[in-house]
C-alpha cells in the first residue's frame, strides 16, 4: 500500500541527524519493515548531514512509495548537485563532532537505487533501502531534474503564441501546479528507482521530461499566486508557448488518466484525482491545444457544464 505521511521539518546542527535516523527507523517499524531499519539510519544519516555541510535550508525527511518499495527522500534547498565529502574524520557542526560524512558510497552501498532530483527551488537526494550493506561499490547514482525550456536540443521556439486563459478558478489551479510537479517527480523516480517492477513508468517519464518543462513554463505564473494571497476566486491569466508544444498537450490528458490508474492501483503515493480536478486540467489542456489549433479562447464555466472532449492533433 502507499505510504501517506506527512514528512519531518529538521533543525540545523547535529541534532537534525538524529532526529532523521530515529524518525526513518520508526517509520520502517511502523510499516513492518525492520529489515531496512539498519541501512536506512546509515544512508539517512549521510544524506542529512551532507544537506546541513553543503546544502540549504529547510531540511526535511520523509519515506515515500509503497510497503514493498519504500524510498527515503531528503529535501533541502539548494539546487546545487550533491558532491561527496571529504573523506576522512568527522565534522564540527554547533559544537557538536559529527562521525558521518564518509561519502554518497555509504548510500550506494545500503540502497539498490538512489539519486538526487534536482527541482528549480531545491532538491531531493532519496534512496531505496536493502536489507543487507552491500560489499562492493554498490548502486550507481543518478541525477535528474529540471531542464528550462529549450535547453534539452539547444533550440529556442520560434512559433511562439499568446495563450489566453479566461475566469481561471485560482484554488484549482494552484492544485494543478502542485499536483503535476508532484506527478512528475514521483513517476521519474518510481521508474529510476523500480523500473523492472513498473516498466509503464519508464513511458510515463519519458513523456514528463520531453514536455513537462514546457507545461510547467505555463502554467507556474507568478499573478496567480498573487491572487491566491488576496483571496480571490479567479483570474484571467496570458501565457505564452510554442504552437507546436501546445498542440501536443493532448498527450497529458492521456498521461494523467494512466497515473490515475497506478494511484488506484496503489503503485503511487499520490491520489487520483477527483472528478473537479479532471475536468479543470481537462480545460486547461484543451484550450492549450484548441487556441494552438487556431480557435478563439472559451473560458471556465465550471465542473457543471459538460465538457467537450480534448481535440487529439497530430504533431510533426
Amino acid at each position: 500500500m502507499p505510504l501517506n505521511r506527512p514528512g519531518l521539518a529538521l533543525s540545523a546542527g547535529a541534532s537534525g541527524v538524529a532526529d532523521a535516523r530515529r524518525w526513518v527507523a520508526s517509520t520502517f517499524r511502523d510499516i513492518e519493515r525492520e529489515d531496512l531499519v539498519e541501512c536506512g539510519e546509515l544512508a539517512v544519516s549521510e544524506l542529512v548531514t551532507n544537506a546541513l555541510l553543503h546544502g540549504a535550508g529547510p531540511i526535511s525527511v520523509r519515506v515515500r512509495g509503497t510497503r514493498e518499495h519504500p524510498r527515503v527522500e531528503v529535501r533541502d534547498g539548494s539546487v546545487e548537485p550533491p558532491e561527496l565529502p571529504t573523506e576522512g574524520g568527522g565534522v564540527e557542526l554547533d559544537g557538536v563532532l559529527l562521525t558521518f560524512g564518509r561519502g554518497l558510497t555509504i548510500v550506494a552501498r545500503a540502497s539498490d537505487a538512489w539519486g538526487a532530483e534536482i527541482e528549480d527551488d531545491g532538491k531531493v537526494v532519496w534512496f531505496t533501502p536493502v536489507a543487507e550493506f552491500s560489499d562492493g561499490e554498490g548502486a550507481p547514482g543518478r541525477i535528474t531534474g529540471v531542464v528550462p525550456a529549450g535547453e534539452a536540443t539547444g533550440e529556442h521556439p520560434t512559433d511562439l503564441l499568446r495563450i489566453e486563459l479566461i475566469g481561471v478558478p485560482v484554488r484549482d489551479y494552484v492544485t494543478f501546479q502542485l499536483h503535476f510537479r508532484e506527478l512528475r517527480r514521483e513517476v521519474r523516480l518510481l521508474s529510476l528507482a523500480h523500473e523492472s517492477d513498473y516498466p509503464l513508468a519508464k513511458d510515463l517519464s519519458g513523456t514528463f521530461d520531453r514536455l513537462g518543462r514546457f507545461l510547467l513554463d505555463a502554467i507556474d505564473r507568478d499573478e496567480v499566486v498573487a491572487a491566491e494571497a488576496l483571496g480571490r476566486d479567479t483570474i484571467d491569466v496570458d501565457t505564452v508557448m510554442s504552437a507546436r508544444v501546445a498542440r501536443s498537450m493532448h498527450r497529458f490528458v492521456e498521461l494523467l488518466d494512466l497515473t490515475d490508474a497506478f494511484c488506484r492501483e496503489e503503485k503511487m503515493l499520490s491520489l487520483a484525482r477527483s472528478p473537479e480536478q479532471r475536468a479543470f486540467q481537462a480545460w486547461f489542456l484543451g484550450e492549450l491545444v484548441r487556441q494552438a489549433s487556431g480557435e478563439s479562447a472559451r473560458p471556465w464555466v465550471g465542473t457543471g457544464a459538460v465538457s467537450a472532449p480534448v481535440p487529439r492533433t497530430s504533431v510533426s
